[in-house]
C-alpha cells in the first residue's frame, strides 16, 4: 500500500486501478481479525462482495467477454460474471494458501509476466512486496501468509484482470490463463468434493498441491513443479497470438498434470 501511494503522488499510477486497489485494505483487515479471533464466513463473504462493487465501480465494471465468436457486453450480464470472479478468486487464493512459499512465487510469477506484457510500475510494487514475504516464507517457512495476505492477493489478482481486460478484451483470457494453475486446481478439487456431497466449508487436504506433499514432496519441490508449469503457460501465452490456442493448450497442460497429480495420490 505504501509502494501504491507513491505511484499515486507521482503519476505513475491510473487513478482508478489505485483506488480500486487501496480498498483491498478493507479485506486485508478483516482477513487479520478473522486470522486471530476466526470471524463467521457469512461476515466476510458480505465484506468481500462490498469491497468487490466497489472495486469494480471505481473501475468501470467489466465492459465486454469475448469469446472470439460471439461478446457479451450486457452491462448487467458483465458485471455479474466479473462479480463472481473477484469473489471466486478472493477465495480460491485463500484455500490455496496451504504450504510454504506456494503462494508467494505464484504471485511474483504473475507480477514479472505482467510487466512483460503490460509495464506498469504497479507490477514492481507487487513482485518486490511478495519477495520480502518469500524471504521469510520459503520451505521451511518462518512466517505465514494468513488470511490478510491471501485474500487481499486475490482481490488484487482480480481487480487487475478485469482492469486489462477494459484495456482490450482478450486480456481478460490472457490473465485467467496466467491464473490457470491456482483456479483450475481450486475449482476441480471443489467441484469433486461437491459430488462426493462433501460441505464447502468443511477444511480438507485434497487439493492437488496438497495430495503431492502427502506422497512424499517437499513443499519447495511443489513450489517449483508449480512454477514450472507457470512458466510453460506463460510461453503459450507469450509467444501464441491467438488467445483461444493459448487457453485451450495451458487447459491441456493443466489436466495433464493433475492427472500426474492423481496417479502420485489419490483424489479420495
Amino acid at each position: 500500500f505504501i509502494g501504491l501511494i507513491y505511484l499515486y503522488i507521482n503519476d505513475q499510477i491510473d487513478p482508478a486501478l489505485f483506488y480500486a486497489l487501496i480498498i483491498g485494505a478493507v479485506i486485508a483487515v478483516v482477513g487479520l481479525i478473522d486470522d486471530i479471533v476466526e470471524l463467521s464466513p457469512k461476515l466476510r463473504m458480505i465484506v468481500f462482495a462490498l469491497v468487490g462493487f466497489a472495486g469494480l465501480y471505481i473501475i468501470g465494471g467489466l465492459d465486454t467477454i469475448t469469446f472470439g465468436l460471439f461478446d457479451i457486453s450486457n452491462p448487467i450480464i458483465t458485471s455479474i460474471i466479473a462479480m463472481l470472479l473477484i469473489l471466486w478468486y478472493i477465495n480460491l487464493t485463500n484455500f490455496i494458501d496451504g504450504i510454504d512459499s506456494y503462494l508467494a512465487m505464484k504471485f511474483i510469477f504473475l507480477s514479472v509476466a505482467g510487466l512483460i506484457f503490460f509495464g506498469g510500475a504497479h507490477f514492481a510494487v507487487l513482485g518486490v512486496s511478495v519477495l520480502g514475504f518469500l524471504y521469510w516464507n520459503w520451505h521451511k517457512a518462518k512466517i505465514f501468509m494468513g488470511d490478510v495476505g491471501s485474500t487481499l492477493l486475490g482481490y488484487t489478482i482480480a481487480i487487475i484482470t478485469i482492469y486489462y481486460a477494459n484495456i482490450e478484451a482478450s486480456n481478460l483470457w490472457i490473465w485467467v490463463t496466467l491464473y490457470g494453475v491456482f483456479w483450475f486446481d481450486a475449482t476441480v478439487t471443489l467441484v469433486r468434493r461437491l459430488l462426493n456431497g462433501e460441505k464447502p466449508s468443511v477444511p480438507h487436504k485434497k487439493h492437488a498441491y496438497q495430495r503431492l506433499t502427502q506422497a512424499g514432496w517437499s513443499h519447495s519441490k511443489v513450489t517449483l513443479y508449480a512454477l514450472g508449469l507457470n512458466l510453460v503457460i506463460f510461453a503459450f501465452v507469450y509467444f501464441i497470438p491467438n488467445v483461444a490456442i493459448s487457453f485451450t493448450l495451458s487447459l491441456v497442460l493443466l489436466y495433464a498434470a493433475y492427472r500426474f497429480v492423481e496417479a502420485k495420490k489419490k483424489f479420495e
